[in-house]
């Protein structure tokens, strides 16, 4: 079976991979926010701040840092794994959602491999409670992504194309 190149999924996995690395690269860089654990609030409920991740998504399943590479590992398989659904799936919207998660896994693996954690830092809070743990952008398309294709497997139907030589019945 022959497939098309899923051109959509391809700008949005260069697009997500692409800006996440310059997001990082300014927080660190230019913004001025070198350590781990410097921060400058943005707004009242965001702030941007330095955090080394050395677990899974969102820190959870801390790994010590020489054993970066079993996650390396791990998350190349499943970027992998996506890549090949995206490369297969015929539907623009799925594509486009495939190449989030694969830009922002790639982001991510490269952050692991260049520096033995994922470069985090954006924190989302009101107040003192903050609804999630500080992120990415890499992981904010990740989940996006996910939640589209969830979206789309639970709430839209696509509707059948007719088959090849099936004649419309215009006599009913």
């Amino acid at each position: 079976m022959k497939y098309g190149v899923p051109r959509a999924g391809l700008i949005a996995a260069v697009f997500f991979f692409a800006l996440d690395q310059v997001i990082k690269w300014l927080v660190v860089g230019p913004l001025g926010l070198a350590m781990e654990g410097d921060e400058r609030a943005v707004l009242p409920i965001f702030t941007l701040r330095n955090l080394h991740n050395h677990g899974v998504s969102l820190g959870f399943l801390r790994v010590a840092p020489e054993n970066s590479w079993m996650l390396v590992v791990l998350t190349g398989v499943i970027a992998g794994a996506v890549l090949v659904w995206m490369w297969r799936e015929k539907n623009r919207q799925d594509q486009v959602a495939l190449g989030m998660i694969a830009g922002g896994a790639l982001g991510n693996i490269l952050d692991r491999v260049r520096l033995g954690f994922v470069q985090d830092y954006a924190d989302l809070h009101f107040g003192a409670w903050s609804p999630f743990l500080t992120f990415n952008l890499a992981d904010a398309a990740i989940t996006i992504g996910v939640l589209i294709l969830l979206a789309r497997a639970l709430l839209v139907r696509d509707k059948p194309k007719d088959e090849p030589g099936e004649v419309e019945n215009s006599n009913a």
